[in-house]
């Protein structure tokens, strides 16, 4: 046994063993004097399971796998003081900064109380990506998202920071570092940079509580960490909760500025620059360009990142080179600069793409959701009579009819992951608007294809999401090849203002157009233009009455489905109890040679595998568990036949409890 915090010489030769974890945290680490080599793959070499790529062949480590180490010095061997060893526990208090959203736009202050009073239970399915939250639901202050959606967490996509609170509909995730990088769901709190290490520790039925601070004190908590872990010495530092008054850090008034601006917080190191009112405006993209090409050109070297919305831009910072109040002066000072554009022209490409209508592997998706995230969604068990419905469409091919006819803009990538695009139709005829899954799936097949509120998504890996599903498509990023489409260093498709449209092709063509695209045998057609901001104004004001028609008739039916909502009691979705061990399980007292396959962790019964009389052998799978965004196997401890199944597919199971009793072969 190898107590944690030390400095360990490994004899060559020696094994280590990890066992599971029995007491707080969910992750231990492991780290390697000089590193492990493995090569860079976008600057890191970190490795990207969900993307597959990156570390040892993108992947989790495997059974004979080979990891090689560097020549390195020896280094003294050590323990960790006490005094700087993190508790790890079953309770915790994150340390979070208010906003990027908050009351009275989107919550009540009601809400915002009750969200910093309420202890929130980690539920099972929780991982890098995201860990869930249970709790209560908020009241919201607005009854829907208009063209962003129909539920009020629904917001015009924009990015997200690390470690941000995203309510899926009335579910709240922490987004993790594997988390999505551009989504359309409110955000009130961001844990600050000093506290995110806790992620990685929060465990199923584990409890947190938000504790909400200044800037000021996020800053010093990341500055006193830094230090501790730089110098190994205890660093000390006071924390005073404060009371949340307003996520808004700045604004410029129409009077200021032609569009309004306002500046909001999302944590310690990222400003979130929001254009307009909360609407669908092609003009309101082109100004968040217009501030991200300024910002390039300046090249400051405490701004790290740039990601565009729809209607925002997020500036992701280093607060300790540069202090919140002088990014601020600096973004405002830009747009004086910028008060004057000339006639809005980008360099544009129309992208033509297959696309395999209702595909099964949406099918898949939708199965999932609905046995273990949410049984009487109304956009289920077809996503497409849902669209049908809530746009006041006659039939489902006039809902293929729209879509295919449609060009998609692209207004921004990385939506959800990797270079997905989130675009809508050019012309506002071919606007169809949804609501977004509440909460959101686990689980979405790659390049699968969505519609969310007035967007389009095109899911660039398999991940979780929201969208509505109309199809599939082929490959959005090529982890590993340069193609005519794909150039080298630049692993992603499309480019902001591109066009798409799709073509019809069935679900065995796709699945070889999936195949030979990566490689770069499979053509696609790229058309190249310019998009003229001037010229499409001046389109959709010479078809005003038109559009003006096809919205007042499309609002109409998502106000009826909004009610029917309402009158149902589906409009809200109440957060899962907690998994609680109820104690009628008794597996003591279990006659002899019976054994118990119990449940490692807190999950839900995705599948069971054997039926009361079947025989099996020992260490064969019995059941699936999924739980932490895994499917996790339990295996029979014995050989023998099946006597009882103690749960059913799809129930929750808290950690112990019994799925399958099992009668041992003594022959």
């Amino acid at each position: 046994p190898v107590p944690f915090w030390q400095v360990l010489d490994i004899p060559a030769g020696a094994m280590l063993q990890l066992g599971a974890t029995t007491e707080g945290g969910a992750r231990a680490y492991v780290l390697f004097r000089g590193g492990l080599d493995c090569p860079e793959y976008l600057t890191s070499c970190s490795t990207f399971t969900l993307g597959q790529f990156g570390g040892h062949c993108g992947r989790a480590l495997r059974a004979g796998d080979v990891l090689s180490l560097p020549d390195c010095e020896p280094v003294q061997r050590t323990t960790l003081p006490a005094d700087l060893k993190p508790t790890i526990g079953k309770t915790w208090k994150l340390h979070v900064t208010y906003g990027p959203h908050g009351a009275p736009d989107y919550f009540t202050e009601q809400d915002i109380e009750t969200f910093f009073d309420s202890d929130w239970e980690i539920h099972y399915n929780s991982s890098r990506t995201g860990v869930r939250l249970i709790g209560p639901k908020p009241e919201w202050a607005r009854s829907d998202g208009g063209e962003a959606g129909m539920h009020p967490s629904n917001i015009h996509d924009n990015a997200y920071a690390v470690g941000t609170v995203d309510f899926t509909g009335d579910m709240p995730v922490i987004l993790g570092p594997d988390g999505p990088s551009l989504g359309g769901f409110v955000c009130p709190v961001t844990v600050i940079s000093a506290d995110l290490w806790k992620l990685g520790q929060l465990k199923a039925g584990d409890k947190v509580q938000f504790v909400p601070v200044s800037q000021d004190q996020a800053v010093a908590l990341r500055e006193a960490l830094d230090e501790s872990v730089s110098l190994l010495t205890a660093a000390t530092t006071t924390v005073t909760p404060i009371k949340p008054q307003t996520p808004i850090l700045a604004s410029l008034s129409t009077d200021e500025h032609e569009t309004g601006v306002v500046y909001r917080a999302a944590g310690d190191n990222y400003v979130l620059v929001e254009y307009g009112p909360m609407e669908l405006d092609i003009r309101l993209r082109f100004r968040a360009h217009a501030l991200m090409l300024w910002l390039r050109e300046r090249d400051h070297e405490a701004i790290l990142e740039l990601t565009p919305g729809i209607r925002s831009l997020q500036v992701h910072y280093d607060s300790r080179a540069l202090s919140q109040r002088s990014l601020l002066d600096l973004l405002i000072g830009a747009e004086k600069e910028l008060e004057k554009q000339p006639e809005w022209d980008v360099p544009a490409r129309i992208v033509h793409l297959p696309l395999s209508w209702d595909d099964e592997a949406c099918h898949t998706a939708i199965q999932k959701y609905m046995q273990s995230v949410r049984k009487d969604a109304p956009w289920c068990p077809s996503n497409l009579e849902f669209i049908r419905r809530i746009n006041g469409l006659d039939s489902i091919d006039e809902v293929k009819k729209t879509l295919f006819e449609a060009s998609y803009l692209v207004m921004g990538l990385g939506d959800v992951y990797l270079g997905a695009p989130v675009a809508t139709p050019l012309d506002p005829r071919h606007r169809l608007v949804t609501t977004k899954y509440n909460p959101a799936r686990t689980w979405t097949a790659e390049n699968s294809v969505g519609i969310g509120g007035a967007y389009l998504c095109i899911y660039g890996m398999e991940g979780p999401g929201g969208y509505q599903f109309v199809g599939r498509t082929l490959q959005m990023w090529n982890r590993y090849r340069t193609t005519e489409f794909f150039e080298d260093g630049k692993p992603w498709l499309l480019r902001f203002f591109d066009q798409v449209r799709f073509y019809e092709v069935s679900a065995e063509e796709l699945q070889q157009i999936r195949r030979d695209f990566p490689n770069g045998d499979y053509p696609i057609k790229v058309e190249h233009t310019r998009f003229n901001l001037k010229d499409y104004e001046q389109f959709l004001a010479d078809n005003n009455h038109e559009i003006q028609d096809f919205t007042g008739k499309r609002q109409q039916a998502f106000d009826e489905e909004l009610q029917r909502w309402i009158e149902s009691g589906q409009i809200n979705f109440s957060s899962e109890a907690p998994i609680e061990d109820t104690g009628e399980d008794d597996i003591d007292n279990l006659p002899e040679g019976q054994h118990a396959v119990e449940s490692h962790v807190a999950g839900n019964l995705w599948e069971c595998l054997v039926q009361v009389g079947d025989t099996i052998e020992a260490q064969r799978p019995v059941a699936v568990i999924e739980s932490m965004k895994m499917e996790i196997e339990l295996l029979s401890p014995v050989s023998g036949r099946i006597v009882e199944i103690r749960r059913e597919a799809g129930q929750a199971v808290a950690p112990g409890a019994p799925v399958v009793i099992i009668e041992e072969n003594t022959d």
